[in-house]
């Protein structure tokens, strides 16, 4: 079988072995993440409806300050900083719908970079996952 792109395909591989464990309840929905080259995305949806309760992406968010801080640090890009920003408003978002425990769905993506900027600063918002 010729696969067209590989990298896509083992993510999406990744992803299905991912979601057979975690499952979004009304009581503890599911927070899924989703990365392009420029953007990322992210949702809380609970799987027992079928519904997405909360979304949040990179298309609205707008950083306070994109400059790097420490020309060291690797975290001081602008997508990752767009990732925090994303993170927050996420929380703020389920915060309002009286959210405060999630299942945490990376989406085949390494936890790491923007995926772990985006859940650290969610925790730090008040989710708990």
């Amino acid at each position: 079988m010729k696969i067209a792109n590989e990298k896509v395909y083992k993510r999406q591989r990744r992803h299905r072995r991912v979601r057979s464990r975690v499952v979004g309840t009304s009581e503890r929905p599911r927070m899924c993440v989703f990365r392009s080259a420029r953007h990322i995305y992210a949702q809380i949806i609970d799987d027992t409806e079928g519904r997405t309760i909360a979304a949040a992406s990179s298309l609205r968010a707008r950083p306070v300050s994109t400059e790097k801080t420490d020309e060291k640090s690797p975290a001081a890009g602008k997508k990752m900083v767009l990732a925090r920003e994303v993170g927050k408003l996420i929380a703020e978002a389920a915060k309002q719908k009286g959210i405060s425990k999630v299942s945490f769905d990376r989406g085949g993506y390494l936890y790491h970079g923007r995926v772990a900027a985006l859940a650290e600063e969610a925790r730090k918002h008040g989710l708990e996952f």
